[in-house]
């Protein structure tokens, strides 16, 4: 933490399945004190795959925090032991399907740093094979394909709403820009 600002209290208030909530009680550079909620989350992982016909394969998914069906880069949540980039390449075979003979590291991105330590690593994919698709007992999922420019307006007009997904889409079509 930084040396202007000192942890207090750190109280765990519930323990969860993916996350632990903590009130934190902290001294602020100022000096005043604040009590924050605070939710401790492993991070996730998240993969832009792109086949050999240049379609980027989508995954669309309901998701609770929206309460509707969200369309996105294939994530999940960092397994105990399990390293960032290996559960990137997890997820994409898990939700898709889908293997990868290239894969590199693109950008991470804090998915809510106000009140969340979940940092998700995002990865892209290239030169994609079939293997087989193992969904998770809860996950009931679409497997879409679209074009980077597709992707791009869709985000534009507010179709694609996800932001570990519109970081990913845009970090990618660098990626793309620059070679």
């Amino acid at each position: 933490m930084d040396n202007e600002y000192k942890k207090i209290n750190h109280k765990l208030v519930y323990k969860g399945h993916i996350v632990d909530f903590y009130e934190d009680r902290i001294k602020l550079a100022n000096d005043n004190i604040a009590d924050w909620d605070y939710i401790q989350h492993n991070g996730a992982s998240a993969i832009v795959a792109c086949d050999n016909d240049d379609k980027i394969i989508m995954v669309r998914q309901y998701r609770i925090g929206a309460d509707s069906k969200l369309l996105e880069i294939p994530a999940g949540g960092i397994n105990e032991g399990e390293d960032a980039h290996t559960a990137a390449v997890r997820e994409l075979m898990e939700e898709t399907g889908y293997k990868a003979n290239e894969t590199g590291h693109l950008i991470d991105v804090y998915s809510a740093p106000a009140y969340t330590s979940e940092c998700v690593y995002i990865y892209y994919a290239r030169d994609l094979y079939m293997a087989e698709r193992n969904l998770d007992d809860d996950e009931i999922i679409e497997v879409e394909k679209y074009s980077i420019d597709e992707l791009i307006d869709m985000i534009m007009r507010g179709e694609i709403t996800d932001g570990k997904t519109i970081a990913g889409i845009f970090a990618f079509n660098r990626v793309l820009q620059s070679k």
